[in-house]
């Protein structure tokens, strides 16, 4: 049997899986056939789907995660998140431009690549200790320079 887990200990957890950039640790957190759901249209089931999902934060660098617990009930919980990092490669700077509609910002050749601004709504479940669904609710957004 797992510690009872929480939303206060599920957004440490989360917190820290991804201020690390570590899909192990962030598909620890999940039951073996837990759910992520990282936008109302799109989940992840399973260990190997949230850890091969979680690899894109690889792609982060110097990554702050803030977060606070909204509601807490014994089996589920709801947080408020804000995460800023910086982008690591080209590649990830048009990730995002696809995966929010947007086009890139203008920018020169050469031109540093942005700071990126996260803020959104998480929602979990948990039974035996662990995470059986969270989904979240968000948008993002360079950030000013």
């Amino acid at each position: 049997m797992h510690a009872l887990q929480d939303i206060h200990r599920f957004m440490a957890g989360y917190r820290a899986a991804w201020q690390q950039r570590d899909p192990a640790m962030f598909a620890a957190l999940f039951h073996p056939d837990g759910r992520y759901h990282n936008t109302p249209f799109q989940v992840q089931a399973g260990s190997a789907q949230l850890a091969e999902y979680w690899k894109r934060v690889q792609l982060q660098e110097d990554v702050q995660v803030a977060y606070e617990v909204l509601a807490s009930a014994e089996a589920s919980g709801i947080a408020h998140w804000h995460v800023t990092y910086r982008v690591a490669s080209e590649e990830l700077f048009r990730i995002w431009a696809r995966s929010t509609g947007t086009s890139l910002p203008a920018r020169r050749p050469g031109d540093p690549l942005p700071r990126m601004v996260l803020d959104g709504v998480l929602q979990a479940t948990f039974r035996d200790g662990l995470c059986t669904e969270a989904r979240i609710w968000w948008h993002s957004l360079p950030q000013p320079a």
